[in-house]
Parts: structure tokens; sequence; C-alpha cells
């Protein structure tokens, strides 16, 4: 499987998966649990690579240019 995620996308996707892990540690009510939400997006953020983006043709990694020969 290829990357598909670029460095901007892989970046805000780990920072919103730690955000999001870090709910339970911040919040008392019992919709604190849904923080656990948080692995997905830290999980293809740090693969490089997002099922959802494969199925949709999405690709946010720029393509290397291969130089004549």
């Amino acid at each position: 499987m290829q990357t598909n995620v670029g460095n901007l996308d892989r970046i805000a996707r780990v920072v919103i998966g730690l955000i999001l892990l870090s709910l339970p540690l911040w919040l008392d009510s019992p919709w604190r649990w849904l923080g656990l939400i948080g692995i997905m997006p830290l999980i293809t953020g740090l693969a490089g690579r997002c099922p959802g983006y494969r199925l949709l043709g999405v690709n946010t990694c720029p393509m290397q240019k291969k130089k004549p020969e």
C-alpha cells in the first residue's frame, strides 16, 4: 500500500489524534470515552496511509516526477 497522506496532513492527524486521546484525562462526563476515536487519526498519521483516502481516490502526498533518461 502506497503512502497517500502528505506531510501537513500527517502532522494535523497526529496532533488531532493526541488531543482527542487526552480527552479522557480532562473531561469528567460519560462522553470522555469518545476521545478514544483519536486512535484512528493517530495511526493513519503515523503510518502515512489512510484507507478512506484510498477508497475515495484522494492523495495528499506529493508525487515525485521521474526525470527522462
